[in-house]
């Protein structure tokens, strides 16, 4: 490391990770606004590491545009996401100002290092091109690059018990199957297929015609299907959040809704749906955002004394 360098000031380093939160995911923006204000630089920071990882095994900016990258360059940046995350998690000067916002996050709050790699991890099955036989084989690539992101902002927020670390997990697992809903077509144009293929194959789908629209009725049904799988987890996480602190249950509630609202308009708009991008109108968006209010300020009074249900027939993640 270059002597008398140092690291940026962690108030340049919120401004820089609130700014790519706003560009790069608008949902989650309007939903961390809700947040008080140290939660809501640690949801910063902790997204601009998440963003950026993502970004670089994609060749994107910021969800945005796509870079061809061979298989060898996709796996150098693999490993050099390895190589600093580890470095950052370590407690090694970071000038890279994501990786600093990553080491402030998880020093402050003390993620665990697996929970961090594991997110890394699950990029590597994409960079491996890997695809997904089973619901269950798919739920852990999902733990990986959802369901632990979830359970680390939980962390920021405070959280630390188990039971309620898993039901973090299992809204970022809901997210992540109604994104590969939503994403379907645009990523078997790209040559990437998430959804299970045994599912596909029940449908009579192979799994190199998911983008033919000749076919598109039989991959909704499948794609519904999905949504249907996610409805356990949007529930399981709704239980999570009566053990949060009231604007963390209101801010988690929103982002829990708008995501939800996601898969009921593609189900909504049919096979066509995905002629255009599925997208949340802001007066739907808005109106989960006053919903999750009466939903969390219930959950943390009337239900908070409830004893917890199990997570019965949910996919167990390792937490």
């Amino acid at each position: 490391m270059t002597a008398g360098v140092r690291a940026a000031p962690e108030a340049d380093l919120v401004a820089m990770s609130r700014a790519m939160m706003g560009e790069g995911s608008k949902s989650f923006a309007q939903a961390a606004a809700l947040f008080g204000r140290d939660t809501r630089a640690g949801a910063y920071l902790l997204y601009a590491w998440c963003r950026h990882c993502d970004d670089v095994i994609d060749g994107q900016e910021l969800g945005h545009g796509r870079e061809t990258l061979t298989l060898e360059e996709r796996q150098q940046r693999l490993e050099r996401l390895y190589a600093r995350t580890r470095s950052a998690l370590a407690g090694e000067l970071q000038t890279d100002p994501v990786f600093a916002a990553f080491q402030a996050v998880a020093q402050r709050y003390r993620i665990p290092p697996e929970a961090a790699l594991a997110l890394i991890d699950g990029f590597a099955m994409d960079v491996e091109g890997r695809r997904y036989r089973t619901l269950d084989e798919l739920l852990l690539y999902c733990w990986r690059v959802a369901g632990v992101v979830g359970v680390m902002m939980a962390r920021v927020m405070g959280v630390t018990d188990v039971a309620t670390l898993k039901r973090a997990g299992d809204l970022g697992l809901a997210f992540q199957l109604t994104n590969i809903a939503r994403d379907v077509v645009d990523d078997a144009a790209g040559g990437r297929v998430y959804l299970p293929l045994d599912w596909l194959a029940e449908a009579g789908v192979p799994e190199d015609r998911v983008d033919d629209p000749a076919l598109r009725t039989a991959v909704f049904d499948v794609a519904r299907r999905q949504l249907e799988a996610a409805e356990p987890y949007y529930a399981s996480a709704r239980i999570g959040v009566s053990r949060l602190p009231f604007r963390s249950a209101w801010a988690i509630a929103s982002a829990r809704g708008v995501y939800r609202q996601i898969g009921r308009t593609l189900i909504a708009g049919g096979p066509q749906a995905w002629d255009r991008r599925v997208v949340v109108s802001k007066p739907a968006k808005l109106a989960r955002v006053a919903e999750a209010a009466f939903v969390a300020a219930k959950a943390r009074g009337l239900e908070a004394n409830r004893p917890e249900p199990d997570r019965h027939g949910l996919w167990d993640p390792p937490v």
